[in-house]
């Protein structure tokens, strides 16, 4: 690890002041992938701008017809959540499956989302829900936000504030862990909502998380897991790795979307 300079910030515009004034910051969440990517000297700042005492920025608000979950709300306490596992039991088990219990307890769903692994769990439901990312300076759309392998719409020194996340008909979350890191191999969220159907597949892609809308499309028409019985995904476009091949991947989305399915209606 190379030295840095170590900031705390109160609020937003000063961890933005912080950042920019900076010769190369970065924003300091929960820390499970960035410790790690500077003790492997993989990232070098000069500048870590924590963001656990900006207030404001953790907690589970419920409204209506959504829930918003504030960037810098640990994993743990999503899947604890009484408001989100009666409105959105999906998520609530999604975030209770991540890692380990010290990740859990570290990790923010703000950082994750920032990140945009491409074996992480909550691109999933940001995309498979249908949510909207919310920053110190805009709001946008799932389908807007994840652009490749960690590689998001975020502009350089935009804060991620909050997941604004509709309330389903129906969801349901199934994935294949790594058995030692927890991290997806393949991961399926399937939800009917007020926008119609949406499958977001993460873990399997070369450009991360994606949706599948043939699946969807049959879906719309009959939400069952037997709708998607022989749908196959190309695994032109899948990873390969130690873990698992591509042609291994393709099909293990369409088992784990009808699982996902299955859950989703129990």
């Amino acid at each position: 690890m190379t030295p840095f300079k170590m900031h705390r910030a109160k609020n937003l515009g000063e961890a933005a002041g912080l950042f920019k004034a900076a010769e190369e910051g970065r924003f300091l969440a929960g820390g499970q992938t960035l410790i790690p990517v500077l003790k492997q000297r993989l990232a070098s700042p000069s500048d870590l701008v924590a963001l656990s005492g900006v207030a404001g920025l953790a907690g589970i608000k419920v409204e209506p017809s959504r829930i918003t979950v504030g960037a810098m709300t640990r994993h743990a306490d999503v899947a604890a959540s009484a408001d989100v596992r009666r409105l959105i039991p999906a998520l609530a088990e999604l975030a209770g499956g991540i890692g380990d219990p010290h990740v859990r307890n570290r990790g923010t769903m703000g950082g994750s989302v920032a990140n945009n692994d491409p074996a992480a769990d909550y691109p999933a439901a940001v995309l498979g829900l249908g949510a909207t990312v919310v920053t110190d300076r805009r709001r946008i759309s799932a389908d807007d936000y994840f652009q490749g392998l960690f590689t998001t719409a975020l502009a350089d020194g935009e804060i991620v504030t909050g997941l604004e996340f509709p309330v389903p008909e129906r969801a349901g979350y199934v994935k294949m862990p790594h058995p030692a890191s927890r991290y997806c191999l393949v991961a399926v969220m399937v939800a009917k909502g007020q926008t119609g159907v949406r499958v977001a597949v993460t873990g399997a892609g070369q450009a991360g998380v994606f949706r599948v809308p043939s699946m969807e499309a049959a879906l719309a028409k009959s939400f069952s897991a037997d709708a998607i019985v022989g749908l196959k995904v190309p695994s032109d476009n899948m990873m390969t790795d130690i873990h698992a091949g591509a042609d291994y991947r393709a099909h293990l989305i369409g088992v784990l979307a009808r699982r996902a399915v299955a859950k989703a209606l129990a």
